[in-house]
């Protein structure tokens, strides 16, 4: 959800969303950035409305269907029975902890 603040002025500021990108995209974007002389939060937020735009048009195409896809859909009633049909699984053995090495 997107954050919403006030200036020392007291009028509402532009909403604010966080996002994690990995280390090379974030790379890329900076590089874009500062090719085309923005900030990188600038460029993310153009880069967004391009897309959006091109989405809203229907210019992008959608993801490859996955191999499943060729299934048929089925409702959560069917995919619940369906579970619940099938026998309880048990684990093997204990669950194991993983002891992190820490140098002295």
């Amino acid at each position: 959800m997107a954050t919403r603040q006030t200036s020392s002025s007291g009028k509402t500021k532009s909403p604010r969303i966080q996002v994690v990108l990995p280390e090379e995209l974030c790379v890329r974007l900076s590089a874009l950035a500062d090719q085309e002389s923005r900030t990188v939060s600038n460029m993310a937020k153009v880069l967004i409305q391009q897309g959006l735009q091109r989405l809203e048009q229907g210019e992008v195409s959608t993801p490859p269907a996955r191999a499943q896809a060729s299934v048929a859909p089925r409702n959560a009633e069917q995919i619940r029975s369906e579970l619940e049909a099938q026998p309880p699984r048990r684990l093997r053995g204990a669950p194991r902890r993983l002891r992190l090495y820490k140098p002295s």
